[in-house]
Parts: C-alpha cells; structure tokens; sequence
C-alpha cells in the first residue's frame, strides 16, 4: 500500500493521528527533503527508515520504490509540508504506483492553499490554484495572463526572493485588485497582509521576507 500523508505546514501540533500511526507502521517513508522530514519523525520518536525522492532523481527512485510495493511493502509518500504531490515530484510516484496496480490511499491534513485561502477574506466558493509561477517576468506575465478574466479566486506559491517582482507583474496583468500574501501560516508569528496588490508591492518592499508565500487574489470582478 502507499500511503499519501499530508504532514504539518508549520505547526507540528496540527499533525493527525492517523499520519502518526501510519507513520509508525510504513516500511518506508518518502519524502522530497529527508533532512526536514528526518526532523517531523524524530519530534514524534519515529524511526522508520526513509529515502529521498525529488525532481533529479524521481524517475529512478519511482522504480525502486514501486518495486518495493509490488514486494508488499508499506510505503508513506509525504511532503516538506502539506499535502504530497501538492507543487512537489510526489505525481510521478503515484502516477507509477496506479499503473503497477498497487493500492494508494490518503491521509488528509493541512494545506497551504485551502489556509490561506479561507483566511484571506475572499470568495471561496470557487477557486484555482497555479502552484509556483516561471521565475522570468515575461514567462510570468504570460502565465498569468491565461487567468486574467477569470472570475474564480486565483492562488499562488512564491519564492521570498521573487515575491516583490511577482507581485509587480499581477498587478500589472490583472489590475489593482484585492489580494492576500500569507507567509508562517499556523506559526506564532504568521503572516497575513490583506489590501490592493499596489498596497501589497509597497509593502513587499520593506518586509523581512523569509520561507515561502501564498499570494491569494480575487477573480475577475467584471466575470463573476
């Protein structure tokens, strides 16, 4: 069985106990960063071995561990934080699984886009997560532009590095709208500045950015 176990997005105390229990019981536990996951499992006295599986090396890793499965192995697939598979390689590994015919289930639990999203004020009654932008401002902008009169909540994962420069290049797609960036979500000290994107590039520029955002920006208004 693989087992897809969401892990906590900030705060430890919001791990489930039916990810600690699996956690206890898999064979294998796979993650993206053994070193941050190594962290989660020796806070709760996990000693269950590990392996990585990131973007270089997924391909092979998918192998040996669909192998593992096909063996009668139990394995847990989960991410840095959140959800797996949630903008980490962790498709690959279930897309291999399914096609071997092994059985894969979840183990719900916290996620930065649905946080962020009830959290920001705006609708939620319909919604679409884009996941990390392109890195340049023109590869940007025109990813940006496919929702530009979208009526649906739009949300996005963003680099602390690349935060002011893509905020620029929303506001230079969709407008001045209302928009929300969250950072250390459930942390003691998380993160929520709610106002305009022009408000929010102004204010991007002098804050002490660290770990990843989720920027939240409402649909077009015109569509709704």
């Amino acid at each position: 069985m693989l087992y897809l176990v969401a892990t906590p997005i900030g705060n430890l105390g919001d791990i489930t106990l039916r990810a600690l229990e699996t956690l206890k019981s898999v064979d294998l536990v796979v993650s993206e960063d053994t070193r941050k996951t190594g962290f989660l499992l020796k806070h709760f006295e996990i000693r269950q071995p590990q392996m990585s599986f990131h973007e270089y090396n997924e391909e092979k890793a998918a192998a040996r561990v669909v192998g593992l499965l096909l063996e009668g192995k139990n394995v847990a697939l989960v991410s840095d934080a959140g959800s797996p598979s949630v903008s980490d390689p962790g498709y690959r590994l279930v897309r291999a699984a399914l096609d071997a015919g092994v059985e894969i289930t979840a183990i719900p639990g916290p996620t930065a886009v649905i946080t962020a999203l009830v959290l920001s004020g705006l609708p939620v009654h319909s919604f679409t997560f884009r996941g990390f932008p392109p890195r340049k401002s023109s590869a940007r902008r025109k990813y940006l532009a496919v929702d530009e009169q979208s009526p649906h909540t739009l949300i996005f994962y963003e680099s602390p590095f690349r935060l002011g420069e893509f905020l620029k290049d929303c506001l230079a797609v969709y407008g001045d709208r209302p928009a929300v960036i969250a950072n250390d979500l459930t942390k003691k000290f998380e993160l929520l500045i709610r106002g305009n994107l022009s408000e929010l590039v102004e204010k991007s520029a002098t804050m002490d950015k660290r770990g990843e955002f989720t920027v939240v920006i409402a649909g077009n208004e015109a569509n709704r």
